[in-house]
């Protein structure tokens, strides 16, 4: 492979070897669901305890023993407001190291073709609604995460920098808010929807009279079911190839407000909801601009009020085994 341009999106084939990246994750796990739904018979995971992929050795030795041809960079440090602002370093240092490490051994090793999965919070805090894939570094990011957007920036600028310099037909992918089975529910490390399940769940089951929810609720919102999301990025990669990163979402937010009723509703939760406006609200809307995603021939398939439920099904269905 010496030009991206001499390559032509297509099938992948589904004998190959296919490495997905932190398979035990949210979004790796709903990956290989659906790659295992669509016929790949030769995937490959390992989990944290197996092979860290902070340990750059650790990670060459693993793509020289295996030669992946195809690869999900899903493994990240993830974590909602909370986390994001009380340990930065950790965010920027643990996911740079996970970058760089799994990407150079994927080129080192021939990997053909290679999907990079970032992050909505790489935008400008303030950027133009919907958020288009150009609005990227034309403004100041959201500061209660800027070290995390600043390492998935970074991805992004790797995986262009592969193709410039050795014409690898990589691309990335830019998922909104992610909510699913599979979702780290803790009480201090989660986004906001898999939080407020808990929550709102805990609350039904013990008769609470009154939630209090962080912030003003105010904020606006964009959810994609995981599943959607692993729709999508074997779409992209059949499917495209080019140099900037493709916005995945559904076009539709909702308040924080709005999703704390849907949550309620969801569990059974009948009592008051009342909001701490002394804590951080985060970007004020953060809607994405799909409209590259959609002429490409995909949308969403999973509404909000459906996929919640089906959430909240799951977490009481595996209430002993969820992330905490």
């Amino acid at each position: 492979m010496t030009a991206s341009t001499e390559f032509q999106p297509g099938p992948l084939d589904r004998e190959a070897l296919f490495y997905v990246a932190g398979h035990k994750g949210l979004v790796g796990s709903a990956i290989w669901r659906k790659l295992e739904s669509e016929g790949f018979k030769n995937l490959i995971g390992r989990g944290s305890s197996e092979l860290d992929l902070k340990d750059r050795d650790a990670v060459f030795a693993f793509f020289a023993r295996n030669k992946p041809r195809y690869v999900v960079l899903a493994a990240a440090k993830v974590g909602g407001i909370l986390a994001n602002s009380t340990y930065p370093v950790d965010f920027l240092s643990d996911n740079l190291r996970i970058q760089v490490n799994v990407l150079d051994a994927a080129r080192e090793h021939g990997t053909e073709r290679l999907l990079f999965l970032g992050s909505s919070c790489i935008y400008p805090k303030f950027a133009e609604q919907p958020i288009r894939e150009d609005s990227l570094l034309t403004g100041h990011l959201e500061a209660t995460n800027d070290a995390y957007a600043i390492a998935k920036i970074a991805g992004i600028m790797h995986v262009q920098a592969m193709r410039r310099q050795y014409g690898l037909p990589w691309i990335s992918a830019m998922p909104t808010n992610l909510y699913g089975p599979g979702d780290n529910f803790s009480p201090t490390g989660s986004h906001v929807l898999p939080a407020l399940i808990r929550r709102y769940d805990e609350a039904a089951a013990s008769g609470t009279p009154v939630v209090t929810n962080w912030g003003s609720g105010s904020p606006r919102r964009e959810f994609l079911h995981v599943d959607d999301m692993a729709s999508a990025c074997l779409h992209l990669l059949e499917s495209y190839d080019g140099p900037e990163q493709v916005n995945v979402g559904t076009g539709q937010d909702v308040t924080i407000t709005e999703l704390a009723t849907i949550v309620a509703e969801a569990v059974g939760y009948t009592g008051a909801i009342e909001w701490d406006t002394s804590k951080p609200d985060g970007t004020p809307r953060k809607l994405l601009d799909i409209s590259k995603l959609t002429a490409s021939g995909w949308t969403a398939s999973i509404d909000l009020v459906s996929g919640i439920r089906s959430t909240v099904e799951w977490y009481r269905s595996n209430i002993g085994h969820v992330r905490n």
